[in-house]
């Protein structure tokens, strides 16, 4: 009996495949006729939308894929790319994909972790923004609007063309597209100073699933408040954000101090978290964790990387670091002074030197498969318990961690200010990550298992019930939501939003009852409509 099920299961497979190529090409067209029936004249979409068959088509997709395990041939393609060169494009692309049923993806800089700005399994639409990268400073009332396309990189560059004493607080990445980056929180290293990116916007412009236009005063304050750490993908799709500059001085410094476990590192990271999130709001010290060779051939050590961001000069610095971390040993030639916008490359990686035009540029020097994960850490490790840690990061082989110090503006936020809810009570967020260039699914598979493996090992250091993570550090591994229900998406939506995400959901409920805008890890609405 079990093999004449087996059989007709493969049987209707067959039969379902063949289908589903078929309708695909008449779903496409009728998509395509939906949105030329929505064109404006004076912008025509045409120019917008790339399907399989046009040559363009992979490129297009790939230019902004920003993770190679979702870049393969048997990787889940859309039926066509609207790559937006006019807010009416936005328009009719959410209206027809509701129409005709398609799920859509929508993608800004492509850096979602784990793919999900731009893959489905089940028929989708992607909506690519980056055409839409327009950028207006005004340094009179210290603010900017900038569209989802455009990155981070770009935001700096034009900001600091307007102006050496304005800066913004976001991410260290120049090639992070500001829509997504904005929706999910936005984090950085002046965030000690300032808080997130969510608590620095004033404004909003968005398309709602029933495609009009709205600002901050038309959709209100709640779905305001939603779009800001909660996801804007489960709302709606923004257009652009309105956000505030704040003061930068005309001088910052930076170093780079690393230490292995035998010149230290267990010790002075002792010490990092007992000052990390309570030292002056101008520092933001972050500690990265690494496997790295030994001194011995054959033999592996952790080396611990201690990175400066401060807002101010060099000589001010040595005398917090000599009042506060002198075991550190930071002297005068470890500290390089620099412009803000200087010290962007710097922390991305470049060469100090590099010039800033590179953050110009769209595509980062480095793509590769990769995994991400997070956690928040409340109570400082102790020596025993790094120990460990170092343990099953060299027996990790690759895995590193970055350590980001809260404190500051961080723990003055109420919790429940944004959807974002990660503050007060908070010393540091984990970033785990592993990249690899080699190819094939059982490679991937081995750094996934290394990942959780240390993801594993540090349980009994971070936080609990929920075990907290954070949304723009996607991972797939904490939950999805296979059938759009709310007790799948409790499960992630916890972890991402704590005591926020009840509010999230009513809102969700509230603005998209018909849960058009999903994905494996959206907001769920409280019941089907």
């Amino acid at each position: 009996m079990r093999g004449s099920i087996s059989a007709l299961f493969s049987l209707f497979s067959i039969l379902l495949i063949s289908f589903s190529s078929v309708n695909s090409a008449s779903v496409q067209e009728n998509f395509l006729q939906c949105v030329s029936n929505q064109n404006l004249p004076s912008s025509p979409i045409s120019e917008a939308i790339y399907t399989p068959d046009n040559s363009s088509f992979v490129s297009v997709l790939q230019s902004y894929g920003r993770n190679l395990r979702y870049m393969t041939p048997d990787t889940p393609k859309p039926i066509a790319i609207v790559a937006a060169l006019h807010e009416s494009h936005v328009q009719a692309t959410i209206i027809c994909s509701k129409t005709l049923g398609l799920e859509l993806r929508i993608r800004s800089g492509g850096h979602d972790y784990d793919g999900l700005s731009y893959v489905s399994h089940v028929p989708f639409i992607l909506l690519d923004m980056f055409n839409l990268r327009a950028i207006d400073i005004n340094v009179t009332d210290e603010s900017a609007w900038v569209e989802s396309g455009a990155s981070l990189g770009e935001v700096y560059y034009r900001i600091a063309e307007k102006s050496p004493v304005h800066g913004f607080p976001a991410g260290i990445c120049p090639t992070l597209g500001m829509g997504g980056h904005l929706s999910g929180g936005g984090y950085g290293n002046m965030m000690r100073k300032y808080g997130l990116s969510i608590d620095n916007i004033l404004d909003a412009k968005i398309v709602n699933v029933e495609g009009r236009i709205l600002d901050r005063k038309s959709m209100g304050e709640d779905l305001f408040w939603a779009i800001r750490g909660g996801g804007a993908a489960s709302f709606c799709v923004v257009l652009s954000w309105k956000i505030k500059l704040v003061p930068v001085p005309e001088i910052v410094t930076v170093f780079t101090v690393g230490k292995t476990i035998e010149e230290g590192a267990t010790y002075l990271t002792v010490k990092w978290q007992q000052i990390a999130d309570k030292i002056d709001d101008d520092l933001f010290l972050r500690l990265i964790v690494a496997p790295v060779n030994g001194s011995q051939p054959g033999t592996k050590t952790v080396n611990t990387s201690f990175i400066a961001m401060f807002l101010g000069e060099s000589e001010r610095l040595l005398t917090l670091m000599n009042d506060s971390f002198p075991e550190l040993g930071v002297q005068k030639k470890d500290c390089i002074e620099m412009k803000w916008v200087e010290s962007i490359p710097y922390w991305a990686g470049f060469p100090n030197g590099t010039s800033i035009d590179v953050l110009l540029d769209k595509i980062p020097k480095f793509v590769s498969s990769l995994k991400r994960k997070s956690d928040y850490v409340q109570q400082p490790i102790p020596k025993s318990g790094l120990e460990a840690i170092w343990k099953a990061v060299i027996e990790s082989e690759s895995v590193g961690m970055q350590w980001n110090p809260y404190g500051g503006k961080m723990s003055q936020i109420p919790s429940n200010e944004t959807a974002f809810p990660h503050r007060a009570g908070n010393i540091f967020k984990i970033q785990y990550g592993v990249n690899w260039k080699e190819e094939g699914s059982e490679i991937s598979n081995r750094y996934l298992k290394l990942t959780e493996k240390l993801y594993e090992a540090m349980t009994p250091y971070v936080s609990e019930n929920p075990r907290e993570a954070f949304l723009n550090y996607r991972d797939i591994n904490i939950g999805i939501n296979s059938n759009g229900t709310f007790e799948e998406g409790q499960v992630y939506g916890l972890k991402y939003f704590n005591n926020n995400f009840d509010r999230l959901v009513n809102v969700k409920t509230k603005v998209d009852p018909d849960n058009f805008f999903k994905y494996e890890q959206s907001i769920p609405i409280l019941k089907p409509h």
